[in-house]
């Protein structure tokens, strides 16, 4: 991923943070009909001695070939989409001035990198789904848990998925928030994608510039 270094985001709890808040990510492997991609939601542990920069697990269905595919490569990549949105130039000083602007995309997003295992442990994967479940019901006004379910349907249906763990070795991040830009233009972009009708990704994205405004580097 091409980032220059005023868009480098190097912080590991920050990174992990985007992985919390956006835990959809876009598994990326060589297939036998070439580049795949899985869509997972993921948790993201604390780092090991064997995994310095965090752990994702997920799980997939039995009949995914995804976690057959455990160790006949290096490593996979996992893509990790934050907050995104549509720039516009009207929100440049300079447009005012010459009109010498043009639009641009600003988003903040995480590659991570690491082997892929497989996990085929009922229990393993009962404490995954219990704190994947516990994570997303959280905001739920009663939330659901495992164990609202019949114990022998709980154990059929963990019967037909497979864990599946990276152990990172290697992660970037990449926030292009307009840290080139003026100060004045960075506030001036948090403030208008503030006001944007668009529900959610453009006023996530405005409220990250406006805790990153920053002098242009």
């Amino acid at each position: 991923m091409y980032t220059p270094a005023s868009f480098r985001e190097e912080r590991l709890d920050v990174l992990h943070g985007l992985i919390d808040a956006h835990p959809l990510g876009a598994l990326v492997r060589h297939g036998a009909d070439g580049l795949c991609a899985d869509h997972l939601p993921f948790e993201i542990a604390a780092p090991t001695l064997d995994a310095p920069f965090g752990i994702l697990r997920a799980h997939v269905a039995r009949a995914n070939p995804l976690w057959r595919a455990a160790g006949e490569e290096d490593e996979c990549m996992v893509i990790f989409q934050g907050p995104h949105a549509y720039i516009t130039p009207a929100w440049y000083l300079e447009k005012q001035r010459s009109g010498k602007e043009v639009p641009t995309f600003n988003y903040a997003v995480v590659h991570a990198h690491g082997p892929l295992r497989a996990i085929d442990d009922a229990a393993w994967l009962l404490g995954l789904v219990e704190r994947l479940t516990a994570r997303h019901e959280a905001d739920q006004a009663t939330p659901w848990r495992v164990s609202d379910a019949p114990a022998d349907y709980i154990d059929k249906l963990l019967k037909a998925i497979v864990g599946i763990e990276i152990p990172l070795t290697r992660i970037t991040g990449k926030w292009k928030l307009g840290q080139n830009r003026s100060m004045q233009d960075q506030a001036s972009m948090a403030h208008g994608l503030a006001l944007e009708h668009q529900a959610g990704a453009a006023q996530a994205l405005g409220a990250l510039i406006a805790a990153n405004v920053k002098p242009a580097s």
